[in-house]
């Protein structure tokens, strides 16, 4: 009997309709997911705006220059609202990142190719009404938009909807990163309507101010945001000097203003890791990726996740097998050269984003449910565990029963190297410290994972202390 309840309630469950929290402003529509299948329900009042998408070649333009998620219209064997108009099924992104998760040119990327968007939209009579960030993710190595409702029929004489959405989600942040501090690119988690404007021209130097893109668009813009706060606008006017010709203009100036921002990787101990700065010999790499690649070839997994990804070395002994593969990194420099490396060599299996283990994203947005943790964004068939479990446990105080629940909670097969206190790397860490690890050496570390791994093998890293694992998870 407790066997046919909990296939019915399994059953109940598959048949439910889950909404995406990240959806539910639009009344244009929303994403829904269910029986693991996704879908983008459109309401009626979009129809001529769907419509035009379609009819105008739009839609067939931009999946055509891989700017814009491809979807199937489809007939539903469930009910739907009566609001519905069309059920599409969009192809899926294989994971769900955010704007504070990425480097400094995949922010880059995703606004110059929202701005790209929006001139093939007025080349067909529309215009994008939403240039939200969070509209962008990454698949197969370049950003591309997932909102099919983002677009409406474009206005003459009408200013761009979406200007100050844009200023504020893209152009602040990449500003205060090129010339204040990359790590202000975390203020989006604190901000998910973007970066106020007027903070970021309070918070960037002077000399930005002689640059005509970041003068009109951050400190003008913010002033006039200031200045007319509580006063009506007429719109009428506005639109009167906002012709198609001078909304081009705002276009080009905002494109020539996001290209003139740079930002270097450099200086950092994590950016220069590999192969230089440790203490591995050539030798000992090769043999490393070596084992990786077997024990790899052994699980045959069909996702990866690198959490401590670095530039993405050892990442891409996984993506380069055809394996959906994360590399994770805490370092913004690691994870911009990585990145560099997806565009140069075109790759389209391997995500670089720079991810904290010890404060991994959390919850954000309306009722805390908008936009998701980290943590419950998916999982992986295979983690890699690389250089990292001694700075977690050493440099973090996380004991190392709280790192193989975490692991498990996170994937089913595990490749993690243990690095003993007599190597060098640990030797420095606790130089400036007292050790309080007693229970840091391996039968504390193999005990530790017992808990919820299996240990299927073990095999010591040539010429090294170090020794690689792997792990299956158990129950």
């Amino acid at each position: 009997i407790e066997i046919n309840q909990n296939n019915q309630q399994e059953q109940k469950k598959k048949m439910t309709i889950n909404n995406k929290r990240g959806s539910f402003r639009d009344p244009s529509g929303f994403v829904f997911e269910k029986e693991g299948k996704l879908y983008r329900q459109i309401n009626s009042r979009y129809k001529e705006n769907y419509e035009l998408l379609i009819g105008s070649g739009l839609y067939g333009k931009l999946v055509k220059e891989h700017l814009l998620i491809s979807h199937e219209e489809i007939k539903p064997d469930f009910p739907l609202s009566g609001e519905a108009y069309k059920i599409l099924c969009p192809r899926r992104i294989p994971f769900i990142s955010y704007p504070y998760e990425w480097s400094f040119s995949q922010l880059k990327d995703a606004a110059l190719a929202a701005l790209k968007i929006q001139k093939i939209a007025l080349e067909h009579g529309m215009s994008l009404k939403d240039a939200s960030a969070y509209n962008a993710q990454f698949f197969e190595g370049r950003p591309v938009l997932i909102d099919t409702l983002s677009f409406e029929k474009y206005k003459e004489g009408e200013p761009w909807v979406a200007y100050k959405q844009f200023c504020q989600h893209f152009l602040a942040p990449l500003a205060l990163a090129s010339h204040k501090d990359i790590r202000l690119n975390l203020m989006s988690r604190l901000f998910i309507d973007g970066t106020p404007l007027d903070l970021a021209s309070s918070l960037l130097p002077l000399k930005t101010k002689i640059k005509p893109g970041l003068l009109f668009h951050i400190h003008l813009h913010a002033y006039a945001q200031k200045k007319y706060a509580d006063k009506q606008i007429n719109k009428s006017r506005i639109k009167k000097t906002m012709n198609k010709k001078a909304l081009l203009g705002v276009i080009t100036s905002l494109e020539d203003a996001i290209n003139g921002l740079r930002w270097r990787p450099e200086g950092t101990e994590w950016a220069d890791y590999y192969p230089s700065n440790n203490n591995y010999l050539s030798e000992a790499l090769k043999k490393k990726s070596q084992l990786i690649g077997e024990f790899i070839d052994e699980i045959k997994p069909e996702s990866v996740w690198d959490f401590g990804g670095n530039t993405g070395l050892f990442s891409r002994v996984a993506s380069d097998k055809n394996i959906e593969t994360l590399s994770f990194d805490i370092d913004p420099s690691a994870v911009e050269i990585n990145y560099q490396t997806v565009k140069k060599n075109k790759e389209k299996k391997i995500l670089p984003l720079v991810i904290d283990l010890t404060n991994p994203s959390p919850d954000i947005g309306w009722n805390n449910d908008e936009r998701s943790a980290f943590l419950k964004r998916g999982s992986a068939d295979m983690g890699l565990a690389l250089a990292l479990v001694h700075h977690l446990a050493i440099s973090n105080n996380v004991p190392l029963g709280e790192l193989a629940g975490f692991f498990a909670g996170l994937c089913k097969s595990l490749v993690i190297e243990f690095v003993p206190k007599e190597d060098s790397q640990v030797k420095k860490l606790l130089s400036t410290r007292e050790d309080i690890f007693p229970d840091y050496n391996r039968d504390g570390f193999e005990k530790a994972f017992r808990e919820h791994f299996a240990i299927e093998k073990m095999k010591p890293i040539e010429n090294s202390k170090r020794t690689l694992y792997l792990m299956k998870k158990t129950g």
